[in-house]
């Protein structure tokens, strides 16, 4: 039983990360707008950036492997010849370095401050997330990093939103469940 209690963090991790991805996306540009990166940045600040990771890869597995839980239902191995595929292979990172982040600055029994944990997934997204989507986007479309970075440039005011909610979020969370931290839940 315990076993099962301390995988339910990880399996819920996974839905949510399901779930802000086949929520509609918003249609900006050439990678399609939608809540995975929260819900990946979520899952490390409040699993942990090794949980946080895990549940990430389970989530990208699902989807290589067939299961429609990418954007617009999408599955399969073609979603890494796409322009979105620098973003979807930056994820395990993002959660890796984002949670470890948060980790990093909250002590043991503490809850974060919203404006830590905001800081915290800023600086994730903006030393993982987005130069591997940029880098992607160049593989994919064939066009120059200037290039590819303009058009990242566009998804930037919806990543600093992400981040507020999360850090919103995963404070209360913290707040709720202050086991998190030593892994008791």
């Amino acid at each position: 039983m315990n076993r099962v209690v301390r995988l339910l963090p990880l399996l819920l991790g996974v839905g949510l990360i399901v779930l802000c991805a086949r929520l509609p996306a918003l249609p900006l540009g050439l990678v399609p707008v939608t809540l995975q990166s929260f819900a990946v940045i979520l899952a490390g600040a409040v699993l942990g950036p090794w949980r946080g990771a895990v549940a990430v890869l389970l989530y990208l597995g699902l989807g290589l492997a067939g299961a429609p839980v990418f954007s617009g239902g999408a599955a399969g191995v073609a979603v890494l010849q796409g322009a979105s595929a620098g973003y979807l292979l930056a994820f395990p990172l993002l959660a890796l370095v984002g949670g470890g982040l948060v980790w990093r600055v909250m002590p043991a029994g503490s809850v974060p401050r919203p404006w830590q944990l905001f800081a915290c997934g800023l600086a994730g997204s903006v030393l993982v997330l987005h130069p591997l989507g940029i880098a992607g986007l160049v593989r994919a479309l064939e066009i120059t990093p200037l290039q590819a970075l303009s058009i990242d440039l566009r998804y930037w005011p919806g990543d600093v939103l992400k981040n507020a909610l999360m850090a919103v979020l995963a404070s209360a969370v913290h707040r709720r469940w202050p086991g998190l931290r030593r892994g008791q839940c």
